[in-house]
């Protein structure tokens, strides 16, 4: 953690020099190598079709684990696909630790890749190779010996977890186990950056769980930056530092995964956190809160309670010093990346004033309230 706290002020203090200087370039090296991945106003267009990708800017540090999300069609396979350029973007750069890889030759290329490990969503074994072997396949391209093939396929397989099972073949797997083959893989040329392309999206929750505390292990043991395409929050939530949202083709949000949870700008990150930090009210509540009028009744309040205020005790605090009561009809509490995030929906019985100044002492404890509406005093939850 005390790294990259490093590597984040060293970043500014670089982009402070004159780069005017004659030291412009190794600044503009220097800054582009502790960021790990710099993807410049990137567009990537198919012959007879839009803009897939459309000025896509991305900034992606040293050792950290980066997810991007998004609905089907948003661009996020060909986005990866053009960080490692398996698909030639038509415009922009694209940075792999400090080397411009789009200004590459086709060897110079090739050669680059070996630092970009990538596993797939259905896993791209080859069925007439044993675990081992599978491993090793990259090793053998580049004319490695079986000695030498050995010292780091083993190894490896240990780190997965498969030791056992090194001269099984694919057949005789379970999903999570192909996939941790395709990690081991994908680990066996020593990259620097491992892309992930739904790796979890065809495991059932508990492997896709188990997948994910790998890629998390691996991360802090190896010092890898990892970066996770996904169409899941849940996956984002579990292992993510920092998250950018892609629509359209376009970044539409980016930011730590608690601040883009906790506080979404965009409305398709609102969908995609709506149900994960905010829960949806239940159908009964809804209809009570539909039947009545805008100021009819009694409000109803979200409370969100985010970071250190998470642990304020601020429900009883305004129970006892106002004139209210504060009737809980669903309450939720969260840790995003360590930090306690509390969702809390209550029905406020109370006269106007009363009422008014129970939210303001709320709002001024830094938390945030929202008015869903109104239920009628007869059809309280709880009388």
């Amino acid at each position: 953690m005390h790294i990259k706290i490093c590597y984040y002020q060293l970043i500014n203090i670089l982009k402070l020099i004159n780069l005017s200087s004659p030291t412009n370039i190794l600044v503009n090296q220097a800054i582009h190598r502790l960021q790990m991945i710099d993807v410049q106003e990137l567009t990537k267009r198919f012959p007879g079709g839009g803009d897939v990708l459309s000025g896509v800017n991305l900034n992606i540090r040293q050792g950290e684990i980066f997810g991007i999300i998004g609905r089907s069609g948003a661009g996020k396979s060909t986005l990866v696909r053009c960080i490692n350029l398996l698909e030639r973007p038509t415009s922009g750069k694209v940075f792999v630790d400090g080397r411009e890889i789009t200004a590459l030759n086709e060897a110079e290329l090739r050669q680059a890749r070996r630092g970009i490990g990538m596993i797939f969503q259905h896993f791209n074994l080859l069925s007439s190779r044993t675990v081992f072997d599978n491993v090793a396949f990259p090793l053998e391209l580049t004319g490695q010996t079986r000695a030498e093939i050995a010292k780091t396929v083993e190894p490896l397989l240990e780190l997965v977890g498969l030791s056992d099972k090194r001269d099984n073949y694919p057949s005789q797997l379970s999903g999570g186990q192909k996939q941790r083959v395709g990690i081991a893989r994908a680990l066996a040329s020593k990259p620097s950056v491992l892309l992930c392309d739904e790796a979890t999206s065809a495991l059932d929750p508990e492997t896709s769980k188990s997948i994910l505390a790998l890629l998390q292990d691996i991360n802090r043991k190896l010092g890898l930056t990892i970066i996770l395409i996904t169409h899941e929050m849940p996956v984002i939530k579990e292992i993510c530092h920092r998250v950018a949202v892609l629509d359209a083709g376009k970044v539409v949000e980016e930011g730590p995964v608690f601040d883009v949870f906790t506080a979404p700008k965009a409305e398709i990150t609102r969908s995609f956190v709506r149900d994960l930090v905010d829960r949806e009210l239940p159908g009964t509540l809804k209809e009570r809160i539909r039947q009545t009028g805008p100021t009819q009744g009694n409000p109803v309040l979200r409370i969100v309670f985010t970071g250190p205020n998470a642990n304020s005790p601020v429900i009883s605090e305004v129970v006892r010093r106002f004139a209210v009561t504060l009737n809980i009809l669903l309450a939720h509490v969260d840790y995003i990346q360590g930090s306690p995030y509390g969702n809390i929906v209550v029905e406020a019985i109370g006269k106007g004033a009363d009422l008014q100044a129970a939210i303001d002492h709320i709002r001024s404890n830094n938390l945030r309230v929202e008015v869903l509406g109104h239920v009628a005093d007869h059809d309280r939850a709880v009388a």
